[in-house]
């Protein structure tokens, strides 16, 4: 799957595409049957399958630290797009000039100057432009004007509401795995390369992989019963701390950090995915390194018990 960074980088050879646009935080079952439509039409009008998202998102623009914490992190959701099948992601860095350009002027700019779109598809509850005055009606019209079609696909529900990333936020916020998984399609994970940190797990006999998390804020916080994959071939169980450490000084952002329960070896620049699967308490300041130590210890023995380990 080709990456385009910028409009500025688009080719001669880009012309000629069936487009969508979106955050595609999550890549939910809603975004899925988006993609599907894409794919399925560009593969019958032998076009490419191409993708347009903003970065950093438009709500992160306005406000990054009220903005809602990502499902994803760009790499993330690139590589779930191209899993599904989608040929082409055009990323745009939003900016001010985006912010204040009118709804046409943007269709115009990006999918008619730009791709030259040949076929659009949209979420129903399709936004852009200046003041969000853009919608599937407008965008109609203007294919009638510049020679592409459109199509909206439907509200995608599920336990009859709504499939979306809000809905997704919340569940992972009450720790509802099962209800994360099932708008998703697949569990809840979070995937990054392990990097070299202040090896404190280390020396107090507890070795942890730490992973950045690549966004603003994180939809988790505190500590979980966690599998891991990418160190094997098999799901390793884990335990997982998701925050910014305040016993030993707060971090200026959260960091995922994962002990895995049957492992001692080096993991150092192994990307893993952390599949979350329940929660065992809230991230806590103690009092002292010996308290977090004998905390950790517990989490270790719950998470054992919580996946049928029994004790060490």
């Amino acid at each position: 799957m080709e990456l385009i960074r910028g409009l500025h980088n688009l080719r001669p050879r880009h012309r000629g595409c069936v487009a969508t646009i979106g955050a595609f935080d999550g890549v939910h079952l809603g975004h899925q049957a988006v993609l599907r439509h894409v794919i399925g039409k560009s593969r019958e009008l032998n076009l490419p399958a191409t993708v347009v998202v903003f970065e950093p998102l438009p709500r992160e623009y306005f406000a990054p630290e009220k903005a809602p914490p990502r499902l994803m992190s760009f790499r993330e959701k690139f590589l779930a797009l191209k899993a599904l099948g989608i040929d082409r992601v055009l990323r745009i860095r939003f900016t001010a000039a985006f912010r204040d350009m009118g709804a046409v002027e943007f269709i115009k700019q990006v999918f008619v100057d730009g791709l030259g779109a040949k076929y659009i598809v949209v979420g129903d509850d399709l936004r852009f432009g200046r003041d969000r005055a853009g919608d599937f009606q407008l965008l109609k019209k203007l294919g009638g004007d510049f020679g592409f079609d459109v199509t909206a696909t439907d509200t995608i529900t599920e336990t009859a509401e709504r499939v979306s990333s809000t809905r997704i936020r919340q569940a992972l916020q009450d720790s509802d795995f099962a209800l994360a998984e099932q708008l998703l399609g697949k569990p809840y994970a979070i995937t990054g390369r392990v990097m070299v940190g202040q090896q404190l797990g280390r020396t107090l006999g507890i070795p942890t992989a730490n992973l950045q998390l690549r966004r603003i804020r994180s939809p988790l916080n505190g500590v979980y019963a966690v599998d891991v994959r990418g160190v094997n071939n098999e799901l390793l169980h884990a335990v997982a701390n998701v925050g910014t450490r305040p016993t030993i000084g707060d971090l200026p952002k959260a960091i995922l950090e994962v002990h895995l329960l049957e492992f001692d070896g080096n993991l150092y620049n192994r990307t893993l995915s952390v599949i979350f699967r329940h929660k065992l308490r809230d991230e806590q300041k103690f009092t002292s390194i010996e308290e977090l130590k004998n905390h950790i210890e517990r989490d270790i023995q719950n998470t054992r018990h919580y996946f049928g380990l029994g004790h060490e």
